[in-house]
C-alpha cells in the first residue's frame, strides 16, 4: 500500500512546550476508519482536535481496541552523515522519501524528493542543504548532516475469525488518558480503506530504515 505521512505542524509546540517524552511517555497508534485533514494538519495540537472535532473518525472492528495500541521498543536514535548505513548505489531503484549517503562519505546526506532508478555512476553531490541533485531517473535533496530517527515496533490488530477490521489512516499520539491534552504527533493516510479479516493482521508497518518519524540535523 502507498502510505502518506503527514506530520501535524504543532508537533514543535509540543516538544518545546515539554508535552513528549517519546522514550517514556505511552504512544499510541490510534486506526481511523475514515479522515478529512482539511486545516487539521496545520491547526490540531490535540486528539481532541482531530477526533473529539468529528474530522477524524475511530475505526472499530475484530481485534481492535478503542484509543488504539501502545507502541512497543521505542527508540530515538541519532546517526552522523559519515556513519548513516545505506550508501547510494548504481542502478537501482529507490523510492521518494528514502535516505542515502555517498559512497564515499562528504558528511552530508540526501533524501529522494523524486523517486526512480539511479544511474550508472554517483552524482555529483551538493553540500549546500536544500539542493537537488538529478542521478538517473532520480532527484535528491540534501537535506543535512545527520538523521534523527524515532523507532518503535510494527503495531499489529490481530482479527477474529470470522471477524473484520478496516481503516483508511492510522493517527499517532501521546496518550495522556484525556483527548483534550493528548500531543497529536502525525499520521498516515494508507490511501484508501485497507481491511483485514478472519484471523488476519491489520499491521501499521513502519519504514525499516526511517521508522515512525524522521528529521534532519543542519
Amino acid at each position: 500500500m502507498a502510505v502518506t505521512v503527514g506530520v501535524y505542524g504543532k508537533l514543535q509546540q509540543s516538544l518545546w512546550e515539554g508535552r513528549i517524552n517519546f522514550a517514556t511517555d505511552t504512544i499510541k497508534a490510534m486506526l481511523l476508519s475514515s479522515y478529512t485533514v482539511g486545516s487539521t494538519q496545520d491547526t490540531a495540537q490535540f486528539l481532541s482536535d482531530v477526533v473529539t472535532a468529528g474530522v477524524g473518525v475511530e475505526a472499530s472492528g475484530s481485534g481492535y481496541t478503542a484509543g488504539g495500541q501502545a507502541l512497543a521498543s521505542k527508540s530515538v536514535t541519532y546517526t552522523a552523515a559519515n556513519s548513516w548505513s545505506v550508501q547510494r548505489a548504481n542502478s537501482t531503484a529507490y523510492a521518494a522519501g528514502d535516505v542515502v549517503r555517498p559512497a564515499s562519505g562528504n558528511g552530508f546526506v540526501y533524501q529522494a524528493v523524486v523517486g526512480g532508478t539511479s544511474g550508472g555512476s554517483a552524482p555529483t553531490w551538493p553540500t549546500t542543504i536544500g539542493q537537488t541533485v538529478t542521478d538517473g531517473g532520480v532527484t535528491w535533496a540534501c537535506v543535512g548532516r545527520g538523521v534523527l530517527v524515532i523507532d518503535a515496533a510494527d503495531p499489529s490488530w490481530t482479527t477474529s475469525n470470522p471477524g473484520t477490521l478496516s481503516a483508511s489512516h492510522v493517527l499517532f499520539y501521546k496518550d495522556t488518558g484525556t483527548p483534550s491534552t493528548s500531543p497529536v504527533i502525525l499520521y498516515w493516510d494508507l490511501g484508501g480503506t485497507q481491511t483485514a479479516s478472519n484471523g488476519g493482521a491489520f499491521t501499521a508497518q513502519l519504514d525499516n530504515g526511517e521508522g515512525l518519524l524522521t528529521s534532519f540535523t543542519g
